[in-house]
């Protein structure tokens, strides 16, 4: 898988935030979505503190490797699956993690049988869905859009 378009993608999806931030539950935040960890140095720092983009690129380049671990840990085929498939399931991935993608059963039966149009539909049929329509949409189209083998 191309990393650097799965990071272009997520950027594109996620934005872009070189200073501590609360993301929408509240959590202190920074880079590219990194929710900061007790284990960060920048956990004693408060909300609109500065973040170097040497610190936001290391963060976000982590926590791409952790995505991209996860995947594998979660579809064992996934290094074989199609170049588009392993990009959208990557998305999804960096944006719900491990625990809420799994939840995704319908989705991974239909990987599984490598029938795209069946992951798709599985994708439009959860809360997820509705929370992210823009991004969400998007993928959907393009799993659609993979032809099944």
């Amino acid at each position: 898988m191309d990393i650097e378009k799965l990071k272009s993608e997520i950027i594109s999806d996620e934005g872009i935030v070189f200073k501590v931030y609360l993301d929408h539950f509240g959590h202190k935040t920074l880079g590219v979505g990194h929710l900061i960890n007790k284990s960060d140095p920048e956990f004693p720092l408060k909300k609109d503190t500065p973040v170097s983009k040497e610190r936001v690129d290391e963060c976000f380049s982590t926590d791409i490797e952790i995505c991209v671990l996860e995947c594998s840990s979660l579809h064992r085929e996934f290094q074989s699956f199609p170049e588009e498939v392993q990009l959208i399931i990557a998305n999804m991935m960096f944006n719900l993690g491990q625990t809420r993608l799994a939840k995704f059963k319908d989705m991974k039966k239909a990987l599984d049988n490598q029938d795209y149009e069946a992951a798709a539909a599985a994708m439009i049929d959860s809360r997820w869905y509705n929370q992210v329509p823009n991004r969400a949409k998007r993928l959907v189209e393009r799993m659609k859009n993979v032809p099944n083998t």
